[in-house]
């Protein structure tokens, strides 16, 4: 009876593993998710929501140059800045986008002190963007919507190209 159990509990497991997590992060530890590729690759962040409709237009777009560019030494993870009450919204949102990996949703709490922990430069405006070097070095940052030229030039500059 225990090796069905433990061989059906196998299969469950198979069948629901997925490519994809959303993980609850606050500040402290998304810097140190990004620090995890320094000497390796350029990191790209994107703060968005699913109540921004700017964030939802820019997002195929991000999506198409990173898996341009993921060979190329560029990381992109996205960050929904959603409350709790979303998250299976934004879950739903990255899936039907064909997020793969690891992305993130902001924990709640302060909005402020998390925004003041992730940049100077962030208002709380979105969409935001960070880009950092492979040193880890942050190389640009943004807040509204932009299009793929301006993308594509901070990506190229952060990965040497």
């Amino acid at each position: 009876m225990k090796k069905i159990v433990i061989i059906s509990l196998l299969i469950f497991v198979g069948c629901e593993r997925s490519d994809f997590q959303l993980k609850t992060v606050d500040a402290k530890a998304l810097h140190k998710q990004i620090a995890s590729h320094k000497g390796k690759e350029a990191v790209l962040v994107n703060f968005w929501a699913t109540t921004c409709a700017p964030c939802l237009k820019e997002f195929p777009m991000i999506m198409d140059l990173s898996n341009n560019y993921k060979d190329k030494g560029m990381k992109i993870y996205f960050v929904t800045t959603d409350w709790m009450d979303y998250k299976n919204k934004a879950i739903a949102f990255l899936q039907k986008q064909g997020v793969k990996g690891l992305s993130f949703i902001k924990e709640e709490g302060n909005d402020n002190n998390f925004i003041r922990a992730i940049s100077d430069d962030w208002s709380g405006a979105l969409p935001f963007t960070i880009v950092y070097d492979k040193n880890g070095q942050v190389t640009d940052t943004w807040e509204m919507e932009r299009d793929r030229a301006y993308f594509e030039a901070a990506i190229q500059k952060a990965i040497g190209l």
